[in-house]
């Protein structure tokens, strides 16, 4: 079982449990700002696990929306989002390689606009490399499946998206031995819609960019100023609002409904065994504040 402290700083496969669509749009690569109530413990690779709550319909949409006007001010419009948003599953991982506060990032004149835009909240986890798990079974019979099928794995990675089931916890917290060994064998790398390499102020020093490390860069630049057209002002308004439902103390499942999410009946199925199977062993997550973080453009 992996530790539950944000801050006991042993980390050795560092996992981070956070709401749909969230988790998604960070593994796929849309989201590249990661937002917190509190600085990143790690750097390196952080793998990303969904919680149980259902996304709703309205969610995604404000999400999507959001992350489309922010990449249309640096002229990408044709952005391709998940067909699905699983819940209660591992997903992948991303390389977190810094972490600055907002008002560092906003005065990062050397990033595209679209990402100084996506940070609104007190410290900003710097993500690359995204890779989601492109193939994988239930974790109990994973560690088998994959010694047999490595050679099938590595030919059909980029197929099938089958995260693994399991449960998270609070804060940063190390992954099961058995899930990590299953899990990285699946990982396959995407392609952001529009790569950013965040510069570490020293190369040789990982942890080099971190809060107070860009603050006398900061204090000889100007935060975003432009026009907004109405679209981008209402899109940000709207990934707000939707960061804003999880205010509340309440981290139980959501009921499925149909018309949930845009799923299959099959797939919406799957979920329901999943989420009711939550009743004896509801997933952990984060503090209200950080799940209001969790949508780093909120």
């Amino acid at each position: 079982m992996g530790s539950r402290s944000r801050g006991d700083g042993n980390y050795r496969n560092p996992c981070l449990t956070m709401h749909q669509p969230w988790a998604s749009l960070l593994v796929y690569g849309i989201k590249r700002i990661e937002g917190r109530s509190w600085p990143s413990p790690i750097r390196g690779r952080l793998w990303i696990h969904a919680a149980s709550k259902v996304p709703d319909p309205a969610t995604i949409k404000a999400m999507e929306d959001f992350y489309r006007a922010i990449y249309a001010v640096n002229g990408i419009t044709d952005l391709k989002f998940p067909e699905h948003y699983p819940i209660s599953r591992l997903l992948g991982c991303v390389e977190v390689v810094g972490c600055v506060t907002l008002d560092e990032l906003v005065s990062w004149e050397e990033l595209p606009e679209g990402v100084r835009l996506e940070g609104q909240t007190d410290y900003c986890w710097l993500c690359e490399q995204p890779q989601p798990i492109a193939l994988s079974f239930s974790s109990q019979y994973s560690a088998i499946f994959f010694n047999r099928l490595e050679d099938l794995l590595y030919s059909t990675m980029q197929k099938l998206i089958v995260p693994f089931e399991m449960r998270g916890y609070q804060g940063v917290y190390n992954l099961e031995k058995k899930i990590y060994e299953a899990a990285v064998r699946g990982l396959s790398p995407v392609t952001s819609p529009l790569p950013v390499k965040f510069p570490l102020p020293d190369p040789r020093d990982r942890f080099s960019l971190k809060p107070g490390s860009l603050a006398s860069d900061s204090k000889n630049s100007k935060a975003i100023k432009m026009e907004k057209p109405p679209s981008l002002d209402a899109a940000i308004a709207g990934a707000r609002a939707a960061a804003t439902q999880f205010s509340n103390k309440d981290s139980s499942p959501s009921v499925i409904q149909d018309g949930d999410a845009p799923i299959s009946a099959r797939t919406r199925n799957k979920r329901k065994e999943a989420v009711e199977g939550q009743d004896s062993q509801s997933v952990g997550v984060s503090d209200a504040k950080d799940f209001r973080d969790q949508c780093s453009a909120d």
